[in-house]
This record gives structure tokens, C-alpha cells and sequence, in this order.
């Protein structure tokens, strides 16, 4: 009613349960007094004369390694090469010097030949060691001032050292390896992406690399698919995870996902009794979809919650957002879900979060026996190789994506397709 009455951008501020008419507090009937707004349209001033704006700079591209030594070495290595040429020119005319004699020895009389180019392999072993005590000297002299001293790394060191992401690591002749590490993914596991996907049988020679890459992360990575009802008692799924990735919206969406569209009998469960409207939102949407939705605000209210809807075919509970950080409010709720109910633990991750923090998340959220994860915020996202990364380090089985705020619309059943279309869509961009 509101909605038609202001319009479909409307808010429900309130809800409220009143008693009117009758006498003396007899013969009254209940009402229900429902207070909505809609923000008035901004009035729009007409547009400026449009006035020469300077091209924005693009933000500048972080300099490799490379490109850093060759800046901060420039000035004092343009000194420095002096010495070093003339320590190579010396070692070619003793060269040439070797030679001279013996030639002379043959034939005085014939001219001296052309002079012989300068060959590395041609230098004794302990010449090219104080040329590169030269040049490592140099280099040192001018990075003094905060830039780490060079080092010469050994295969050892390299094999031992923590897998980089970089496309100065990448085969150059490997346009798919680039792409791959533009999106974030860490390259250690673009190596072993490129493994597989070398070792899948060519079926079809007009096979595009989408289609590969769809194949590859098949084999490496485990995609759930949608759920499937058991017979005499419902699945019950929890939804935990951090405050702020969407929760409550996943809920409400996964409730439509399989209530409307599926039409699967389905009820609700809230936990969050402490974030502010919480128990009102998703009570909206419960009464939109016709479901029914229960509170429980105990371990002992959860399961008679359960127990009442025991005939559905899902149950999906919310839960409240807790800090990954806070172990005390996580272990309170682990001792919520912790009953005689079976129940599967879905961890909510936004995919706007940076590698580490996913990490470290997993971590402290894995004393719920994660069976899945859901990625949400999947349109606020520019990159999605964490989620790669995070999927093949800890083996873990994705459910779903999450592209919008739109309940039930902005949904989808993880897929491999899915992932490389966005993993390369991405990096074309």
C-alpha cells in the first residue's frame, strides 16, 4: 500500500499497533498506524556552460623493481661505469696482448690482424668475480638511503622464498599467464592454473580460451551447485561471517531463490536481535515472499524454532555480523549453533576484501566447521583473483555469488563459467 501510495523508492519507518473508536476503551478496534517517507527529488539548477577541463592524470603505474634500481642508481652509476669499462677494456687489450707474440713469432713481416671483439668466455674465472664485486659494490653506493642492498640470489633461495604475484614472473610468451596475474592471482597458483589447463585433452582445435580456462577451474576448484532437498527433514543452513558483507540480504535472497523461484517450502530464523533493524528487515521480506520467520534470542529458542518448521524442505538462519577479531563473541556464537541440530555453516566474505584479511578471516571462522562460503559484493569488487586464491589455497567449495543489493534478483549459483567470465572480462578491461 505504501509503495502505491508514494511510490516504489518509499521507506517504512514504523510500524505501530493502536486501538481507536469505542467507549470508555469498549467496542475499539486495532489498527495498525504505518509511518513512510519518500525523499523529495532534489530540485536540478541548470547546467553550467560546460568548461574546459584538463584530462585527469592516470594514477601512476607502480614501478617494477627494475624501473625503481635504474632511478635511484642513475646519477652515481653514470660515475661509477667509467671505472668498470675501463676495467673491461684492460682485461681486452691483455687479451690482445696474449695473442700479439704469437703471431709475431710466425710471421714479423705480415700485417697485425683486425682486433678481436671482447668475449666473456675468453676472461679468467677470477676476472668476472672482481667485476661483479665491482658492480655490486656500485649498485650498493647507490641505493644508500632506504632501498634494500642487491643480492644475488641462488636457485635455492628462490625456490624457498614466498610465492610473489608479478608479471615480471610470468612467461612472456603466455598472454592467458598475464591476464591471470592482472586479476590478482598469486603465481604460484597461475602456474599450476596453467598446468592443468596444458594437460586437458584437445578436444576440438576451435576451443576458445574461455572455454580452458572453464575446464581448468572445474579440476581445481570445488563449485556446490544447487541444494538438494532431503525427504524426511529440512537442511538447515547458518549464515555467519563479519559485519558489513550482507548477511541478512543473502538470507532473504537465498528464502526467494528457492521459495519463489523453486518452490521449495521454506522458513526463516534470525539471530541478530542486536544490530538495529535487523529483525524488522528481514521480517519485511519474510511478509513480502510468505514466509514465516522466527527470532530466537536462545540456544533453547533455536530449536524449538526448528522443531516448529521441521516439515520444510530449508531452514535458513541468520545470524548477527561478529568481528573476526572479537574471539569472545565468536565463541558465544559457536555455542549457540553448537546443539543436537544439524545444521551447515555458510561463511559470508565480501569479495572487495584484500587477500590477507580473507585469510585471516577463514582462520578465526573455521572453529564453525565451514561446509561452504558465499561471495558477496561481487559488483563493488575490482578484482577477483583473491577469491581464486583463497578457493584453491584452503580447498574450500563455493555456493554462490551476490551481485547487487536487489532481493530476490541479484543472486547466482557459483559456477566455473561464472568465475572465468569474470576473471577475464576482468582483465580485458
Amino acid at each position: 500500500m505504501v509503495k502505491a501510495e508514494l511510490g516504489p523508492d518509499a521507506m517504512i519507518l514504523s510500524t505501530k499497533k493502536e486501538n481507536t473508536g469505542g467507549i470508555l476503551g469498549f467496542f475499539s478496534k486495532s489498527v495498525y498506524r504505518v509511518t513512510a517517507a519518500i525523499e523529495p527529488a532534489p530540485r536540478q539548477a541548470p547546467a553550467p556552460p560546460p568548461a574546459y577541463a584538463p584530462p585527469r592524470p592516470r594514477p601512476e603505474r607502480e614501478r617494477t623493481a627494475k624501473e625503481e634500481l635504474e632511478s635511484s642508481m642513475f646519477a652515481p652509476l653514470a660515475r661509477e661505469l667509467k671505472e668498470l669499462r675501463e676495467k673491461v677494456d684492460a682485461l681486452a687489450r691483455r687479451e690482445d696482448d696474449a695473442r700479439k707474440p704469437a703471431a709475431k713469432g710466425e710471421n714479423q713481416s705480415q700485417e697485425e690482424p683486425p682486433p678481436v671483439g671482447f668475449n666473456l668466455k675468453n676472461v679468467p674465472r677470477e676476472d668476472l668475480e672482481e667485476i661483479k664485486k665491482l658492480l655490486l659494490n656500485t649498485l650498493a653506493k647507490s641505493q644508500e638511503g632506504g632501498v634494500k642492498t642487491v643480492q644475488w640470489p641462488n636457485a635455492a633461495e628462490t625456490s624457498a622464498t614466498e610465492p610473489q604475484t608479478g608479471l615480471e614472473l610470468l612467461p612472456e610468451d603466455s598472454p592467458l599467464a598475464r591476464e591471470l596475474a592482472q586479476s590478482g592471482i598469486s603465481t604460484d597458483l597461475i602456474r599450476r592454473i596453467l598446468d592443468t589447463l596444458s594437460a586437458l585433452p584437445a578436444e576440438d582445435g576451435s576451443q576458445s580460451q574461455k572455454s580452458r580456462l572453464v575446464a581448468t577451474f572445474s579440476k581445481l576448484i570445488k563449485f556446490a551447485g544447487t541444494l538438494k532437498m532431503r525427504k524426511n527433514s529440512p537442511r538447515i543452513i547458518a549464515l555467519v561471517g563479519p559485519t558489513g558483507v550482507g548477511k541478512t540480504t543473502t538470507t532473504a535472497k537465498l528464502a526467494a531463490m528457492y521459495a519463489l523461484n523453486r518452490g521449495n517450502k521454506v522458513a526463516l530464523i534470525t539471530m541478530d536481535i542486536f544490530r538495529v533493524g535487523a529483525v524488522e528487515q528481514l521480517k519485511t521480506y519474510s511478509r513480502i515472499m510468505g514466509i514465516p520467520l522466527e527470532v530466537a534470542s536462545t540456544p533453547k529458542e533455536l530449536e524449538k524454532a526448528v522443531e516448529k518448521h521441521s516439515a520444510c524442505d530449508l531452514i535458513f538462519i541468520d545470524t548477527a555480523g561478529r568481528s573476526h577479531k572479537d574471539k569472545e563473541k565468536l565463541d558465544e556464537m559457536k555455542n549457540f549453533l553448537d546443539n543436537k541440530i544439524p545444521i551447515e555453516v555458510y561463511l559470508c566474505l565480501s569479495a572487495t576484501t584484500k587477500d590477507r584479511e580473507l585469510e585471516e578471516i577463514l582462520n578465526r571462522f573455521k572453529i564453525f566447521q565451514i561446509n561452504k562460503v558465499v561471495f558477496t559484493k561481487i559488483d563493488e569488487s575490482e578484482s577477483f583473483g583473491n577469491m581464486v586464491n583463497l578457493l584453491m589455497k584452503d580447498n574450500l567449495q563455493i555456493a554462490y555469488f551476490t551481485t547487487g543489493q536487489r532481493v530476490p534478483e541479484d543472486i547466482e549459483v557459483a559456477t566455473s563459467a561464472k568465475l572465468a567470465d569474470m576473471i577475464l572480462r576482468e582483465a580485458a578491461e
